[in-house]
């Protein structure tokens, strides 16, 4: 877990979640096994429930799902803040996750997702992919969720800006739209 990932995590949390620290909000945490840290001390704390999953059993895992793209054992609209670092770039078929995410989110469910857009190879178990500001988009839209904002290090980016980024908070909205719709941002801000 890079410095930079626990930064924007934080970030995220302040921006979107600290007014409503006194709420009991069930905070997912995708891809959560504990390879070089975890997420866990920004979000387990009362009356929030952190729940940390992953597809395999092991340090700071609550759920293990057995399918990587059906997660049965994750009620759908269920979850109101869906949170994943470095998980992205290892999953095969990423655009299957998203729509997973987008199932077992509440209606204005938010979610924060930070990906790799450079480095070495990493595989845990396999290394896939490498995102960037309109591949991070791309996949909102696919999942017919609301962009609200993406950054990359301490820069918030509009749809049209230059950087490529590799954080994307977004929300499910209380009527999700198409595949086809276009992805919105709503903040040009560093967190």
């Amino acid at each position: 877990m890079h410095l930079s990932s626990i930064n924007k995590m934080t970030a995220f949390r302040r921006r979107y979640l600290n007014s409503q620290a006194t709420k009991p909000l069930v905070m997912l945490d995708l891809g959560r096994q504990d390879i070089r840290g975890s997420y866990r001390s920004i979000f387990d704390r009362p009356p929030w429930q952190y729940v940390g999953v992953d597809i395999v059993p092991g340090k700071n895992v609550d759920v293990f799902v057995r399918d990587a793209y059906r997660w049965r054992e994750l009620k759908a609209n269920s979850v109101d803040v869906l949170i994943s670092g470095q998980t992205f770039e290892h999953t095969e078929f990423f655009w299957e996750t998203a729509e997973e995410i987008a199932r077992i989110l509440k209606p204005n469910g938010l979610c924060c997702v930070i990906a790799s857009w450079t480095g070495p190879v990493h595989r845990y178990p396999r290394d896939c992919w490498r995102m960037n500001c309109d591949g991070m988009l791309a996949i909102a839209r696919y999942a017919g969720l609301e962009v609200l904002e993406a950054w990359r290090a301490a820069f918030f980016l509009n749809r049209s800006g230059f950087r490529c980024g590799r954080a994307i908070a977004f929300r499910r909205s209380s009527s999700r739209r198409s595949k086809r719709s276009v992805a919105n941002i709503t903040a040009d801000r560093s967190p």
